[in-house]
């Protein structure tokens, strides 16, 4: 496909970009849009299931407690009726479900370009990519610790792919930046070289007051603005068991009071974080989750928040995080049940443990994302570039997810399930009668182009012809392919006045020492 069909167009969002030396794109990728989930999904729990974990929930809340480690937080669960004893907190159900009342079903969140806006609710699957691992790998320089360079690579492959919806946290977390001014950088980058929804880390004031801000500056926006809707969001991981620790509470009471997004993810493995069963890890992880929302809804009741899972399993034999497991998927399917019931809207990840980006990374990163669609899921982390727990960013793996999350957004396409008779095809049918094929009738001819998903990665030619045309494996194709999109990666605009008013802001803020680095 040439560079000037409407589908390279698309490519980066509707900008024209570069080809590569042969005149085509990096790839043929699929449009920017939202996925309507419209499968039902997938429910293992009955009523008395759902029942027995919102009790063993509720009783830990109320009689087991969550120990707060932020004094304010602390102080304003005081004043709301909660026992407090030293740092622990005690909830009642009444007071959790009052608050959790509050919360809406869904919200929309509204980037720089608002054509990037998301809705994180309803049916409506979205997509970022890896976030905060502290090394990263690839084919060329091997595994490392993370820099800036590396980071904006990654940011490049955030904001060229159309099935990556938003920008998650640091991939990898670049350590040559001294962390006082780390997030001001980056930040920076992810605001210019992206115009997608971008996260703040919740750690401390300093951290989140300059992200909202630099999010204000980016989008051209008055305070009133930017307070008036969401346009970007948080995430929070209670310290399992049990604790809610200070900088991230008091990021996400910021965030609160400001009307935008937190996301409440407990990280509990099964075994080790949380009981050794689903539906004890599922209970802990769902008290750990609501505690925190309780605390953001008596703060600003009906500010928009979501719970997360990040529940799986560990190798009982030497303690090692298991990912994309049959335990995972479960847990994932099971706190989507949960949510529901809550009227929460929900994330989960796309995870493996795989050190490289083999057939394990891809089978265990398969069966998370599924699982993702199955449990109803609104925001998938992590969907694009995940590899070892969670410790290693890789640009193939993030090409080579890419496919899969492209094929997810076919499967959602209505076309595939279309039952006019124009579409049933009656016609082509009788045309080519008890003989022949269907390659050159009317009915074929008239869907040629959108007939069947066009892979990027994917080879379907007889093993004869792929070896005879130079041949290499999956994870080399993904190397070249992420070389030649960071070739032709063009940033989207940002008029000149507010990059430079974001510039004159990260200079003010280093020169005045950024944000502390103890807590």
């Amino acid at each position: 496909m040439t560079a000037e069909t409407p589908t390279r167009r698309r490519r980066t969002g509707g900008r024209k970009g570069h080809a590569d030396r042969a005149g085509y794109a990096a790839i043929d990728q699929m449009p920017w849009r939202l996925i309507r989930n419209t499968d039902r999904p997938t429910e293992p729990l009955d009523e008395d299931g759902v029942q027995a974990i919102h009790r063993g929930a509720m009783h830990i809340l109320g009689q087991i407690g969550i120990e707060f480690l932020n004094e304010e937080a602390r102080r304003i669960l005081g004043r709301a009726g909660c026992r407090i004893e030293g740092e622990n907190v005690f909830m009642d159900e009444s007071f959790v479900m009052e608050m959790v009342g509050h919360a809406p079903a869904s919200f929309t969140i509204t980037p720089r370009n608002p054509e990037r806006q998301l809705i994180i609710g309803e049916n409506v699957l979205t997509f970022g990519n890896v976030s905060s691992p502290p090394n990263a790998w690839d084919l060329e320089r091997g595994k490392r610790s993370g820099d800036f360079e590396t980071y904006k690579e990654f940011l490049k492959l955030t904001q060229y792919f159309n099935c990556i919806h938003f920008a998650g946290g640091y991939a990898p977390e670049p350590i040559d930046i001294h962390p006082s001014v780390r997030h001001l950088d980056c930040l920076y980058e992810k605001l210019t070289l992206t115009d997608k929804v971008a996260h703040a880390y919740s750690l401390g004031a300093e951290r989140v007051e300059d992200v909202m801000e630099m999010v204000r500056i980016a989008g051209g926006l008055t305070h009133a603005e930017f307070d008036a809707t969401p346009r970007m969001y948080t995430n929070i991981n209670s310290v399992s068991p049990l604790k809610h620790d200070h900088p991230m509470l008091d990021g996400a009471m910021r965030m609160a009071r400001r009307g935008q997004p937190t996301v409440v993810t407990p990280f509990t493995l099964a075994g080790a974080m949380a009981p050794v069963t689903m539906s004890g890890a599922a209970a802990l992880s769902l008290a750990e989750g609501l505690a925190a929302i309780a605390l953001l809804q008596y703060i600003n009741p009906g500010c928009p928040v979501a719970i997360g899972t990040f529940t799986s399993n560990v190798d009982m034999k030497s303690g090692a995080p298991a990912f994309g497991t049959p335990e995972y998927m479960r847990a994932t399917q099971m706190t989507g049940q949960m949510a529901r019931f809550y009227g929460l809207p929900m994330r989960s990840s796309g995870v493996c443990a795989a050190n490289v980006p083999d057939g394990q990374a891809m089978w265990e990163t398969s069966q998370s994302l599924w699982a993702a669609v199955q449990s109803g899921t609104n925001m998938v982390y992590h969907a694009a570039g995940w590899l070892e727990g969670g410790l290693i960013a890789s640009p193939e793996k993030f090409v080579m997810d890419c496919e899969i999350l492209q094929q997810i957004q076919r499967y959602f396409e209505p076309a595939l399930w279309a039952t006019t008779e124009d579409e049933i095809g009656l016609d082509a049918i009788r045309e080519v009668g008890h003989g022949g094929h269907y390659f050159g009738c009317a009915h074929t001819q008239a869907r040629y182009q959108t007939a069947f998903y066009q892979p990027f990665l994917s080879d379907w030619r007889n093993f004869e012809a792929w070896q005879l045309d130079g041949s290499v494996w999956t994870a080399e194709r993904a190397h070249r392919t992420y070389k030649r999109i960071l070739d032709e990666f063009e940033a989207p605009p940002m008029d000149d006045a507010i990059r430079d008013e974001l510039q004159a802001f990260v200079a003010r803020r280093k020169e005045e020492g950024g944000a502390p680095t103890d807590f």
